[in-house]
């Protein structure tokens, strides 16, 4: 008998191991993202003044286009005498060099016609070879040649254009109240160990009916835009791309600050379907899935904050279930499976709402344990994906 209930038990706990059923939804939502500065209604215009050193027109480009089509036309002759010069001086080293070897080959014959037949076979290299370096040709650099440059990649623009590109969520252009001052710096590239960093500081001053709310210098660190050194770039087209990506990022702080933005996300959340075992992980999956689908887009709206509320309640009891998880043991009842869909949830979720400080917390404790965490392909994928949002907001 006690047998018959041994195995009993075994077949019951091998079933909840391995028959972990992960179900997979991907929900639809909105919300209003409120700022850091709150506005009232009738207060929510402003203005934003962008200062640079940009100030490049379609003239200019085409006139220093030209201007540096002249330089290399003024500096030919010259490039050519050089070429020459520089020709002469190979040529004096081809002829030295070529001396040399002629009478070390004339030194190595000599001794090696000294040998008897049999010394001659058992010689490790054999008879002398006498090999010579080519000699050198002269390059006689082509004539300059105009060619129209590609206003694709060129960077036209100034302050008027930059301010353009540059609103706040449910505000109008209709007066000043919120008043924003950008200052930028040109972009800065540099050079490390044979690939390409660049930084873009920029200052941001928001002022709310005159008084000082925010005064930040964003995006001083220097990141690496590329694997090769500038010298090897089109720098005109990076320096377009990093620009806009400042900008982006510039508008996305001052939204962060003031603006009323609304949020339209998607959100896939997973949840584990084994009856009895994981009660309390699919009372979460409910509370915040069923929550989510009840947020609107709507400022101080109280079902909203109830929403919240219980969706918080959800995400309490994915945090306190992931304190229960052995990563050492795969056939514990929340094992490394069990964990790592928690922590995905946790980290899809935040990125969704925006919160990326939050995002990356799970993020860095979900990647210290993926020496025991086996990620599929399609997961690792997707860890990819969802750090590359985080890390570039």
């Amino acid at each position: 008998m006690k047998k018959l209930n041994l195995f009993f038990s075994i077949v019951v706990f091998s079933q909840c191991i391995y028959a972990q059923r992960i179900d997979k939804e991907t929900i639809s939502f909105q919300l209003l993202k409120e700022p850091v500065f709150a506005t009232d209604l009738a207060n929510r215009n402003y203005t934003i003044t962008v200062k640079s050193p940009y100030n490049i027109t379609k003239d200019d480009v085409l006139r220093i286009s030209k201007e540096d089509h002249q330089r290399l036309v003024d500096n030919y002759q010259t490039n050519v005498e050089t070429a020459k010069i520089e020709h002469q001086e190979r040529l004096k080293d081809y002829e030295a060099e070529v001396k040399k070897l002629q009478e070390k080959f004339k030194l190595e014959s000599a001794e090696y016609n000294k040998l008897s037949a049999v010394e001659k076979i058992a010689a490790v290299n054999g008879a002398p070879i006498l090999r010579l370096p080519s000699r050198p040709v002269l390059n006689i650099p082509p004539m300059p040649i105009y060619r129209q440059p590609d206003l694709r990649d060129a960077l036209i623009v100034d302050n008027k254009i930059l301010a353009s590109q540059m609103d706040v969520a449910d505000f109008s252009k209709t007066g000043n109240y919120l008043d924003v001052v950008v200052e930028m710096e040109r972009t800065n590239f540099q050079d490390n160990q044979g690939k390409t960093f660049a930084n873009q500081p920029v200052r941001i001053i928001g002022k709310q009916n005159g008084a000082v709310k925010l005064d930040e210098t964003y995006f001083s660190d220097f990141a690496e835009i590329a694997s090769v050194p500038t010298n090897e770039l089109n720098l005109n087209y990076h320096e377009k791309n990093y620009l806009q990506r400042t900008m982006d990022r510039t508008r996305n702080i001052i939204n962060d600050h003031f603006g009323y933005q609304t949020i339209n996300s998607t959100v896939k959340l997973e949840t584990v379907k084994n009856k009895g075992d994981y009660d309390d992980l699919e009372k979460a999956y409910i509370y915040v899935t069923t929550n989510l689908k009840k947020l609107q887009a709507k400022s101080d709206y109280e079902p909203n904050k109830v929403a919240m509320e219980n969706m918080q309640k959800g995400i309490d009891l994915w945090k306190s279930a992931l304190t229960k998880v052995d990563y050492n043991d795969k056939k514990a009842l929340y094992n490394q499976k069990i964990g790592e869909y928690l922590y995905f949830n946790l980290i899809r979720l935040n990125v969704a709402f925006g919160n990326y400080k939050e995002a990356e917390k799970y993020l860095n404790e979900l990647q210290e344990h993926l020496v025991d965490i086996k990620l599929s392909y399609d997961a690792n994928l997707e860890l990819k994906k969802l750090e590359e949002k985080i890390y570039n907001n």
